[in-house]
This record gives structure tokens, C-alpha cells and sequence, in this order.
């Protein structure tokens, strides 16, 4: 083995002398065999090979090589409506931009646009977006996600059980996470159970953290409906090897687009009271419904007619500005609603968002446009009811 001199112009480690190190050859350090086994074995396959292959397809027909039966490629893969052709709504643009740029001369857009934009600015540090926010969002958006949320549901919603997110995904991933607690031997694995067909965030976030996954199948035949028998009997069948803990509920579907009945969330609160699991209600889809005999109705909003024997319930539900009337995907804003946590309990969960620091300013403030959008009267109503009614 060679030697290489290094001569110390300053004390290294208090030896005054010349320090002799080996010469080696450097090895990668962090590769495809030596990384996270588990995170290696995650899916996600709305971003997987059949993208790449319609992104091959796709400059194909720019180029006009390839030989294919259709000229143009719909993607179907994710919901992004933007990319689909939706054009924003006025009203959110027009407070963002401000937001962005408040030297904009008085009058530039609609009053309520400027009031809001002003609102929102003056309650960020140093008047600027620019800022941090406090970890859990603004208080003025989580202001006005409690308003909506009680106009919605019919009770008010405390403060702190409200929190901000980037997009409804890093919500999600939180509350799974803290799931994971069980090591096998003193404590049986917590199962979570996941809806099949679902949006593999699910699948792939429990696969990153070797989580036990338990899948229930929606009936196809009856409307994609969900059987609470099934869940039952799936507990039942698992309770011996793991600890079924969580339930994952996507209302309205996604993909496949189902809503859920009014009793059949009350069966499904039932299940959870009974079987002592968590509710994780994904509705960031609830104001896409389109079918006129169909009401779309919040788990929250059944929680609170269910009585006294729900009132120590737990469940956290969702929703998101990529979906909805809004369509806003890229500015990943979303919020959280925790129900039935303790104080301490919350506090942890706080403590995890502090490490993220917070959610993007401007994915906040298009939670604002969407939970608070303009009424009738205001003066962006006309052109806000014209863009948004589908």
C-alpha cells in the first residue's frame, strides 16, 4: 500500500507532527444494493413505466416516427386537471399574483381580491409570502378552513386540530408513520387497511416504512361499493398476526370514482368504533361529483349525529387544491382535520410538522380561494360562478 505525507501547517489533534494517511481508492458509498431495501421495493406506478412509455409515444408523434392508430395520447394516469385542459379559476390567480406582487396599482383586480390578498400578505412575517409560516400554516387560512368546515359539517372545529399541508399526500404519510410502532415480538405489527383499486400512495408509503398492509376489495358489480362484512371478516382472519389499526376510506373513489352512501358511513364508523381503528378519510375528490342522485357527504358530518358513544372517536380526513373546482396540482396546498386527539398527542404532531418547517405560502393561499371562495354580491362572484360551475 503507498503512503501519502500530509504536513499539518496547524495542530491536528493536538500532534504536532506529520500526520501519515493511507492512500485508498473511494467507493461509492450509497447505492442501488446498499440503500433502503424497503424504500427499493416501493411502486408508484401513476409516475411508473406506462408514463415513460406514453412519454415515448408522445415524441413520437411529435416527430412523426412510429407507426400508430391514434394521433394524440390522453393521460389518464393522474388526476392533473390543468394539464387537461381546466383553466384556472380568476379569482385564486388573481390573489396569488397579488400576493406575489403587491406594488400592483389599487384597482388592479376586483376589491375582494385586493382584501384578501391583503389579509393574507400582512399575516405572513415581514409582509411577504416570501416568509415562513408558522408550521401548522397561517392562522388566517386556518381561519377560513374552520369556517368552511363548520358550515360543511354543522359543528365548529377547534383551531388546533387544523393544520396545513403540502398537497393532502404529506398529511397522509405523516398519520401512517405514527402508526408505526409495533416490533414483532413484545407488540404485534400495526395493519393498516387499503381499499383495492386505490391510489397507490397508500401501497407505496406502507411499503417505504415495511408496514403490514391488509387490502379489501371494493365490489366491482355493486357500484364499487365498499362491504363492511368484508372488513369484519378481514380483521377477524389477521388479528392473530398483526394489529389491524388504521382504515382507509377514499370517498368519493379514486380511481374509481364511487360515493359512499349515508348509511354505508355509518356502517363504516361502526366497524372502526367496534373494532377500536382509526378512520383515515381521504375526500379530496368531494366536490367532483357529478351525478345529480348522488350527495357526497363528509365522514365528519356523520361523526357528529352519531351520539355519545363517539365522543372520544378518532379520525383524521383530507382534502386538497389539486382537485376539487380548483385543479391547482402544482402549488401543493392541502389541510389536515384531527379528530379526538388528546393534547399530547397533538403535540406530537406538531413536533413532526416543525421538521418540515411548513407547507408552501402559495399552496396556502389557494386553500383560502378554495374553502373561502367569492359569494354572491362580491365582486368577483359573476366571473367566479361562470368559471366554476361545470
Amino acid at each position: 500500500m503507498s503512503l501519502t505525507i500530509i504536513r499539518a501547517r496547524r495542530p491536528l489533534c493536538s500532534l504536532q507532527q506529520c500526520v501519515v494517511a493511507p492512500q485508498r481508492h473511494y467507493r461509492p458509498v450509497l447505492t442501488e444494493s446498499s440503500m433502503n431495501k424497503y424504500m427499493k421495493e416501493v411502486r408508484y406506478e401513476v409516475r411508473g413505466a406506462v408514463l415513460q412509455r406514453a412519454k415515448e409515444i408522445e415524441r413520437d408523434l411529435e416527430l412523426g416516427t412510429g407507426n400508430y392508430a391514434f394521433s394524440d395520447v390522453i393521460r389518464a394516469n393522474i388526476g392533473d386537471m390543468h394539464a387537461m385542459g381546466q383553466k384556472p379559476i380568476t379569482f385564486a390567480r388573481q390573489v396569488l399574483a397579488l400576493c406575489m406582487f403587491p406594488d400592483l396599482p389599487n384597482g388592479t383586480f376586483p376589491a375582494d381580491v385586493h382584501e384578501r390578498a391583503d389579509r393574507i400578505r400582512l399575516s405572513c412575517g415581514g409582509d411577504s409570502i416570501g416568509s415562513y409560516t408558522d408550521s401548522a400554516g397561517l392562522q388566517e387560512v386556518r381561519e377560513d378552513v374552520c369556517r368552511y368546515l363548520e358550515g360543511r359539517d354543522g359543528k365548529p372545529v377547534a383551531l388546533e386540530n387544523l393544520y396545513l399541508i403540502a398537497g393532502a399526500s404529506q398529511g397522509i404519510r405523516v398519520l401512517l408513520q405514527c402508526f408505526m410502532n409495533g416490533d414483532g415480538a413484545n407488540r404485534k405489527q400495526p395493519a393498516v387497511l387499503v381499499p383495492v383499486p386505490q391510489y397507490p400512495l397508500y401501497s407505496a408509503t406502507l411499503t417505504e416504512l415495511n408496514a403490514k398492509r391488509l387490502d379489501y376489495y371494493l365490489d366491482e358489480e355493486n357500484g364499487w361499493s365498499l362491504s363492511v362484512d368484508d372488513l369484519y371478516r378481514l380483521v377477524d382472519q389477521n388479528r392473530e398476526e398483526c394489529e389491524p389499526a388504521c382504515l382507509v376510506v377514499i370517498n368519493p373513489g379514486n380511481p374509481t370514482g364511487q360515493v359512499l352512501t349515508e348509511k354505508n358511513m355509518r356502517e363504516i364508523l361502526h366497524f372502526c368504533h367496534d373494532n377500536n381503528v382509526f378512520l383515515l378519510a381521504d375526500e379530496v375528490y368531494q366536490d367532483n361529483v357529478y351525478n345529480s342522485d348522488r350527495r357526497c357527504f363528509s365522514f365528519k358530518q356523520i361523526l357528529n349525529t352519531m351520539g355519545d358513544e363517539f365522543k372520544d372517536f378518532q379520525m383524521a380526513a383530507f382534502d386538497s387544491t389539486s382537485k376539487g373546482f380548483l385543479g391547482e396540482c402544482g402549488f401543493r396546498g392541502g389541510f389536515m382535520e384531527v379528530v379526538g386527539f388528546d393534547k399530547p398527542m397533538r403535540r406530537q404532531i406538531q413536533k413532526i410538522m416543525n421538521t418540515k418547517l411548513c407547507p408552501g405560502t402559495t399552496g396556502q393561499i389557494a386553500v383560502s380561494c378554495e374553502v373561502s371562495p367569492p359569494v354572491k354580491g362580491d365582486p368577483s362572484y359573476e366571473v367566479f360562478k361562470n368559471v366554476s360551475t361545470f
